[in-house]
């Protein structure tokens, strides 16, 4: 007898499925995409109004052979890949190559993988999306274009096998354009002066605050001796107390970006750890008890919306678990950003019962790690807020010249609210508890508490932060991410330490390059305004072939223009004067992924390669009189460009920032040169920074 045949990508998830539908149904994998636009060539017709060419992907003939041989026998063929633009397109590519018959073959979609959401799908089973079908065509013939067009180009100006991406290149000047922002910060003093005071039956801690004060600001040690002399001679008073309450309202559920923005900040995880962990959770994990169950809800969605029954399960176990007074008057509602896909849910648990730490043991750490935030964030999005007590107090200092105000205050927790499920670091606060006072209290100064500060830099990006920026800025989509800022390190042109992303020297050359000759290509609003059209695509409102008629004639004279002007580069090995210690010859060198190396001309019969220590041109700051030091050009194990002594290990001298060979006028130590477009000469110690003067014409 013939059974119904359900496809979907994962094998994972096949078990999931298979577990729920039982015998009835052939439950089979394809493993991903079955066709794509060819590697070996453009794969786009340019002349017949750019339609696409698409190919079986290497190495999925067999499996195609099988699922068409299944199909052929099945009843009825369910196509059930992801509820996305990707899956849809999936689900389009197979109907085409395995040439299924259209009323025998029907799509369905689930936002969870239970049983209750499968048999729902069935139910409601319909014909393919071609307005999402058609908005990941468009967004793929749009990379294709950006990548095979101006790859080439990179190719003769760098090197081969370098490219550039639609996306990725927004991306990459985002990283360099705050690398350049932190060369060219010149840090700024600032002081800030705090008393701790004693009153009647305790201390308090007071600071002063320039908007308090006719915005006298606190700049230099001279304003701090000014004011800690006027303070001395001042008498200190309870000037004003004011008791309130404040509410501090819960966080919305999960969505693509916010999950990897927590999840790198709490766990340090990659974006695409993350990804891969919460693709386990939602395709389904073997549960004692239970066998194979999909824990949350599908991973890729920039929805903050939950279905009627995830909410009335999030009410009843709040209700069980912590008591009705959790739960707010009114359901909470969270608008989402944009064109959001709200047909897709947050990110949630299947199931609110289905405790953390009672399916631990059937866990990972990883997965246990990611699901417990999961569970906890959803069910804190859907209770009552936290409510402090605040006290904000104001002290007056008064003295012959004047008054001077500072302030004090705090706080105290009084309803935990949705504190008592989700509790993390970034959320939470201590209690800051102060003794009674009473207003025209007279206070006495225990000790003056002044402190020297400089401005800081903007932050480097990790991982979060570029992925809620990329949302900020609407480049890109929520599944697409972590996989763009994978790609980038993967081609070596960003690196990733401690946490934080820099450029390396090969990814700031490609960025140059983007910048002088392609500039709509690296523009933000302009990558965020295709965004919005292929959104415009996906509601059926624009047909997808308008979009690359407008993108396309522009970009091709702009790769015109350029050829003439990189011309005909051919890009030769430097010839060394160091002999390979292994056949002798004259080593060359090459440019790699992390930027320049030394090999040998004989690969492959000798494969010899080291690093490369270019001569930065100036003396050791440390040991370049005693011992002759030279300052050499260096790359640590991830790419990043660094300085250091050519006397390593007998100097251990090393600097983000290329020395100057002279010292501060103003403490002694070394300045350095930072910045590659606006340059700086800087101190290596103290604030001292002045505009570099510029070089001469080489």
């Amino acid at each position: 007898m013939s059974k119904n045949l359900v496809i979907l990508e994962s094998p994972s998830k096949a078990k999931t499925i298979r577990k729920i539908l039982g015998s009835a149904y052939k439950i089979e994998a394809c493993v991903g995409h079955v066709r794509d636009l060819p590697k070996s060539q453009f794969g786009v017709d340019i002349e017949n109004d750019y339609e696409p060419k698409y190919i079986t992907i290497r190495g999925k003939g067999d499996i195609l052979a099988t699922l068409r041989k299944q199909a052929k026998a099945a009843k009825k063929v369910y196509l059930a890949t992801d509820p996305d633009r990707e899956g849809e397109a999936i689900s389009w590519h197979l109907m085409h190559a395995l040439k299924l018959d259209e009323a025998n073959t029907e799509r369905i979609t689930f936002n969870e993988i239970t049983k209750t959401a499968v048999k729902k799908a069935l139910k409601e089973a319909r014909s393919i999306d071609m307005d999402l079908v058609d908005a990941q065509q468009a967004r793929r013939i749009l990379d294709r274009i950006v990548g095979y067009r101006i790859s080439p180009l990179l190719w003769k100006k760098v090197k081969k096998g370098t490219s550039a991406g639609r996306v990725q290149s927004v991306v990459l000047k985002l990283v360099c354009d705050r690398e350049e922002e932190i060369e060219q910060f010149i840090p700024e003093e600032y002081w800030t002066m705090e008393l701790e005071l004693e009153t009647k039956i305790g201390k308090l801690t007071a600071r002063y605050s320039a908007g308090d004060n006719d915005k006298v600001e606190l700049k230099t040690e001279a304003d701090i001796k000014e004011l800690t002399a006027k303070l001395k001679k001042s008498e200190f008073s309870i000037k004003e107390i004011k008791q309130g309450t404040r509410k501090k309202k819960p966080p919305s559920p999960f969505t693509t970006s916010t999950l990897q923005q927590e999840a790198s900040k709490l766990f340090g995880y990659a974006t695409s750890k993350t990804m891969r962990v919460a693709q386990q959770l939602y395709e389904g994990v073997d549960i004692a008890g239970e066998g194979t169950v999909g824990l949350v809800s599908y991973i890729r969605t920039d929805s903050m919306r939950l279905s009627d029954e995830a909410y009335e399960d999030a009410v009843a176990h709040i209700k069980e678990n912590y008591g009705g007074n959790y739960l707010p008057e009114e359901r909470p509602q969270y608008k989402t950003k944009g064109r959001a896909q709200d047909a897709h849910e947050a990110i949630r648990p299947t199931s609110a019962a289905r405790k953390p730490d009672e399916i631990k043991k059937s866990l990972t750490g990883e997965q246990y790690k990611l699901y417990k935030l999961i569970w906890e964030r959803f069910l804190g999005s859907q209770m009552q807020a936290a409510v402090y007590d605040t006290l904000a107090v104001k002290i007056s200092a008064i003295n012959s010249k004047g008054e001077i105000v500072l302030r004090t205050g705090g706080s105290v927790l009084k309803f935990d609210g949705y504190l008592a499920v989700y509790s993390k670091n970034e959320d939470s606060e201590k209690d800051v508890s102060i003794p009674p006072l009473s207003e025209n209290e007279k206070l006495s100064v225990k000790e003056y508490i002044p402190a020297q500060h400089f401005t800081q830099p903007p932050p480097r990006f990790s991982e979060g932060t570029m992925v809620r920026t990329m949302e900020e800025l609407g480049i890109g989509r929520p599944g697409t991410f972590a996989q763009t800022i994978t790609t980038l390190m993967n081609r070596g042109y960003i690196t990733k330490e401690s946490r934080v992303l820099y450029p390396t020297e090969l990814g700031e050359i490609i960025n140059d390059i983007m910048n002088e000759h392609f500039t709509d290509i690296v523009d933000a609003d302009f990558t965020a305004r295709m965004e919005g059209d292929l959104d415009l695509i996906e509601l059926g409102e624009m047909e997808w072939k308008n979009i690359v008629r407008t993108f396309y004639p522009p970009l091709a004279e702009k790769i015109v223009e350029a050829e003439e002007k990189i011309g005909d580069i051919e890009v030769k090995d430097e010839v060394t004067d160091i002999i390979c210690e292994h056949c002798e010859r004259n080593m060359v060198i090459k440019f790699g992924r992390f930027g320049k190396f030394l090999a040998c001309p004989g690969f492959p019969e000798c494969r010899n390669a080291k690093p490369l220590f270019e001569d930065a041109g100036v003396a050791c700051p440390l040991c370049g009189t005693d011992k002759e030091g030279k300052v050499v050009i260096k790359k640590s194990k991830k790419g990043r460009k660094y300085f250091g002594c050519d006397k390593y290990p007998d100097c251990d001298f090393i600097s983000w920032n290329l020395p100057t060979g002279e010292n501060c006028p103003e403490c002694g130590e070394y300045l350095v040169e930072k910045g590659r477009k606006k340059r700086v000469i800087a101190c290596s110690a103290c604030a001292y920074a002045i505009e570099a003067p510029e070089r001469e014409e080489q």
